[in-house]
């Protein structure tokens, strides 16, 4: 059984205020399957559906057509059952009370959800030094920094020892050191047996972490690959910049097979667009050669990539 199902999901916002009769549309009959046991990322520029699907998983958000299921269980005819299975991790202030403390946060969600008695005190005392926040447990969140309010969203999520793990940009407002952390806690979950279903615009996290990414944008899956595809898509299409480039050099570096294109820039710039494995090392290596000294490299946006990579699928972007 897989702990997320998802067929022909739908879900359609109709804002108030507004004199347009169309819809928006912030999920577009999406398909995606999670197996147990998996850490899965849902990776996409900001607005691409990616809290929404979250939202409707965690029977948060009703859709508007199509089915969703966690542990076969129906978000809509099942949401108590759902709910019990499941922990859900949102940023900022939402879910927590300022004026009580990290300590007895976590003791209000455990009984919340109907963690024993007996057992909550050892629970919330582990969740607390396991998140490092142990020093400022008797302190009120309203003390908190950023980093240290998402830090105790991720104890309050796992409050109940949950089989499934909704984490929405779980790492917003942490610094360095705890993003590490936070993915070292990931890993440890999943080896444990838990599925952990994360959002992410961030590529670097969704690599170090998760099993299978799925691209998301405009509320259509694109493509469900492992990172270590994604990664290749990405380094494929790096850009080269120079400036100061004589039309002799740029007639030659054109001519490098790979390269899609010569596009001009502000200031004397032009950016060079490869499409192929080793056709960017070429390009510096043919400016260098040339006496080019102002030359600077970059990788695509997510979107740069959805529409290069996907495009090429014959998919619409």
């Amino acid at each position: 059984m897989p702990a997320v199902e998802v067929l022909a999901l739908r879900r359609e916002f109709r804002p108030k205020g507004r004199r347009r009769r169309d819809p928006i549309i912030a999920l577009d009959d999406v398909d995606l399957t999670v197996a147990e046991g998996e850490i899965h990322g849902l990776l996409g520029p900001n607005g691409a559906g990616k809290t929404t699907l979250v939202k409707v998983l965690a029977t948060v958000l009703l859709p508007t057509a199509g089915t969703a299921r966690v542990l076969g269980f129906d978000v809509v005819t099942d949401a108590d059952e759902v709910r019990r299975r499941i922990g859900l991790v949102f940023g900022g202030d939402r879910g927590l009370y300022t004026r009580l403390t990290a300590r007895r946060n976590l003791h209000y969600w455990a009984a919340l959800y109907d963690v024993p008695t007996g057992a909550t005190a050892a629970r919330v005392d582990y969740l607390l030094e396991r998140v490092g926040l142990t020093e400022r447990a008797d302190d009120r969140v309203e003390t908190f920094s950023r980093g240290m309010k998402q830090r105790l969203h991720l104890a309050r999520g796992l409050i109940s020892d949950p089989p499934v793990l909704f984490l929405d940009e779980p790492t917003v407002g942490l610094d360095p050191i705890a993003s590490l952390d936070f993915r070292k806690l990931v890993v440890e979950l999943r080896d444990a047996g838990k599925t952990v279903f994360l959002t992410t615009h961030d590529m670097v996290e969704a690599e170090a972490v998760c099993d299978r990414v799925t691209l998301i944008d405009h509320g259509r899956i694109l493509a469900t690959e492992r990172p270590a595809t994604l990664g290749s898509w990405i380094s494929r299409y790096e850009w080269v910049e120079a400036r100061g480039v004589d039309a002799a050099v740029v007639d030659r570096v054109r001519a490098i097979p790979g390269v899609a294109g010569v596009e001009p820039r502000a200031e004397d710039w032009i950016r060079i667009q490869p499409d192929a494995d080793g056709a960017a090392r070429a390009v510096l290596q043919t400016l260098v050669g040339a006496g080019v000294t102002s030359i600077r490299t970059g990788f695509p946006s997510l979107e740069e990539v959805y529409v290069k990579v996907i495009g090429e699928r014959g998919m619409e972007v």
